[in-house]
């Protein structure tokens, strides 16, 4: 199989409807797992997962797992972040300044954080979990910012037929996609400062 056919229409509804077959616990729990293991590709889960429920159903599974496990990993940072076999995360300095900044700031960074795509949301769930932020505030946080961004990259994404069929849409969603980014790289800078 070439690289064409590869990324074809047909070869990639195939592969959404393959994904549909398993149900909706691998869709809940492939965003879920994010959160812990952030290399994974978000953006791919909230695709295949919009692609094969729907708009609205496909963000809502993505967004309750994504929420899951953003909110498991505060709370497992909560809970053992201030350990001995922890207690490196505190001492790095960057780690430290930006928990004086949640602990000052509270809900409203957390939230604008989660809002962009391309933010490390793992390195935000440690540091709020490290901080404190109460667990009201960084759950409102939490829901609110990664509804924002899981819906923006479910509606982008919606219908990935489309996105070769016609090209203009495609660059559209890049065009969007390159503004989350740059929106999100510009947020880091002034966090950074």
């Amino acid at each position: 199989m070439n690289m064409h056919e590869w990324f074809s229409t047909e070869q990639i509804m195939k592969w959404i409807q393959h994904y549909e077959s398993f149900g909706l616990l691998p869709a809940f729990f492939l965003p879920l797992l994010e959160a812990f293991l952030p290399f994974l590709p978000l953006f791919a889960f909230i695709l295949a997962n919009v692609n094969a429920f729907g708009l609205w159903l496909g963000f809502f599974i993505s967004w309750s797992g994504a929420v899951a496990g953003s909110f498991l990993v505060f709370a497992l940072m909560r809970q053992f972040g201030r350990e001995k076999f922890l207690s490196f995360l505190q001492r790095n300095k960057q780690v430290s300044q930006m928990m004086d900044w949640v602990d000052r700031h509270g809900f409203a960074p957390v939230f604008l954080l989660l809002c962009f795509p391309f933010t490390p949301s793992a390195v935000v769930n440690i540091v709020a979990g490290l901080s404190h932020i109460s667990f009201m505030q960084y759950l409102f946080a939490v829901i609110a910012g990664k509804a924002v961004m899981i819906f923006t990259i479910s509606y982008v994404g919606y219908d990935v037929a489309s996105l070769i069929h016609k090209p203009g849409r495609t660059a559209l969603i890049a065009v969007i996609m390159l503004v989350l980014w740059a929106g999100g790289k510009q947020l880091e800078k002034r966090l950074k400062k």
